[in-house]
């Protein structure tokens, strides 16, 4: 059974957001095991300077990078990424599997983005949208499109 890890920065403060990421690992186990790991968001001032957010997004993108399975296909969520269909990543998981990958980990930056360093040890880096979404509901976007991959690649009926 393959492995999927979403490894994100920052906690859910909203309830609704987790009952939403709840719900899709629920799901998610009859297909993989499936786990979110949240990495401790940096502090940083209200109004901060360039110098402070790149401090920031090293400091996260460290954080990130030693809670990746080791071994993992690393799919990085960035906004210059490329645009699956929801077929696309459903087949770009299956792919992982038949070459004998086990596990894949999926990365969420923070509110301030993800570290060059990150991006560049990731096999693959993929957009949602051009347009921004807060952190969060990119994470419950997230979880349902690997859901859905998944009901894809076994013929299920959640994907019409």
């Amino acid at each position: 059974m393959l492995n999927v890890t979403i490894v994100c920065v920052g906690k859910l403060k909203e309830k609704y957001w987790r009952d939403a990421c709840e719900e899709y690992a629920k799901r998610l186990r009859s297909f993989c095991n499936f786990s979110i790991v949240e990495v401790e968001e940096e502090k940083i001032a209200d109004q901060p300077s360039k110098a402070q957010i790149d401090h920031t997004i090293h400091k996260e993108g460290t954080r990130i990078l030693s809670k990746i399975p080791k071994g993992s296909k690393v799919i990085a969520m960035c906004i210059e990424g490329k645009r699956f269909s929801s077929e696309k990543l459903s087949q770009q998981m299956d792919d992982f599997a038949l070459c004998g990958y086990s596990s894949v980990a999926f990365v969420i930056g923070g509110s301030w983005g993800l570290s060059e360093t990150v991006k560049s040890e990731s096999d693959v880096r993929l957009s949602m949208s051009e347009m921004t979404f807060p952190h969060q509901l990119a994470r419950v976007m997230l979880c349902e499109q690997i859901y859905r991959a998944f009901q894809i690649s076994s013929g299920g009926k959640y994907h019409k």
